[in-house]
C-alpha cells in the first residue's frame, strides 16, 4: 500500500516505511499534586528502559531535585525518584499519547494523538500549576488545555540535552515552580 496524492509526483512512502509508532506511560500523579509537569513524548532512551526522562544526559532530574528541594533526586532510584516527587507534589505525564516518530527529538513527532489532559486535570483539585518541559509540550500543551480557571501556566527551558542551555540557566527558570509547592491550608482549586 503507498501514502501520498495518487496521480501527482509526489514522494510516495511504503506504509513499511512510516516511522515507528511511539506511545507515552502512563501519568504519575497523587492526589495532592500541586504542580503537573507535562513532557512531549518520551525519547528512545526512555522508551527502552520504559521510565520517565531515562536519558543519562537529561537533565529533569536534576531541575525538578531543585525544585523540591532534594539535590539528590537524580541519585535515587527510578521508584524512590517518583515517590519523592508524589511526595512534594509534583506529577508527570506528556501531552502527547502516541506518534510516529524517527528517533527522539521533538521535531519529528508526527501524526500525534493527544493525551486528555482536561481530564487529568480534573482528578487533581489541588493542583496550582502546570508546567511545560520544552517548546513542543507547551504549544501543543497549552492549545490542548485552553487556559484552565485557577491555573498557572509555565513554559519551561527543555531538560533535554538537544536543548542545549547551561543548566545554570535552565535551573533559574525552574526554580520558579517553588512558589506553586508550597502549602496553602484549604487550598482547592474551583
Amino acid at each position: 500500500m503507498l501514502l501520498g496524492s495518487v496521480g501527482k509526483s509526489h514522494h510516495l512512502r511504503a506504509m513499511t516505511d512510516l516511522p515507528p509508532r511511539k506511545a507515552s506511560f502512563p501519568p504519575v500523579v497523587s492526589a495532592d499534586t500541586r504542580l503537573l509537569l507535562l513532557g512531549s513524548l518520551p525519547g528512545e532512551a526512555s522508551l527502552r528502559a520504559a521510565r520517565y526522562y531515562a536519558h543519562p544526559q537529561n537533565q529533569f532530574w536534576r531541575l525538578t531535585g531543585a525544585v523540591i528541594g532534594d539535590e539528590g533526586l537524580a541519585l535515587l532510584d527510578y521508584p524512590a525518584r517518583l515517590d519523592r516527587l508524589r511526595a512534594a507534589g509534583v506529577g508527570l505525564w506528556d501531552v502527547v499519547a502516541d506518534a510516529l516518530r524517527d528517533g527522539s527529538l521533538d521535531g519529528a513527532i508526527r501524526d500525534h494523538r493527544p493525551n486528555d489532559l482536561a481530564a487529568l486535570v480534573a482528578t487533581l483539585p489541588a493542583l496550582r500549576a502546570i508546567g511545560f518541559n520544552g517548546g513542543t509540550a507547551a504549544r501543543l500543551g497549552r492549545r490542548m488545555i485552553g487556559a484552565p480557571a485557577g491555573l498557572a501556566l509555565v513554559d519551561l527551558p527543555s531538560s533535554s540535552p538537544a536543548f542545549t542551555r547551561p543548566i545554570a540557566e535552565k535551573r533559574e527558570k525552574w526554580l520558579h515552580l517553588r512558589e506553586f509547592l508550597g502549602p496553602i491550608a484549604g487550598f482547592r482549586r474551583d
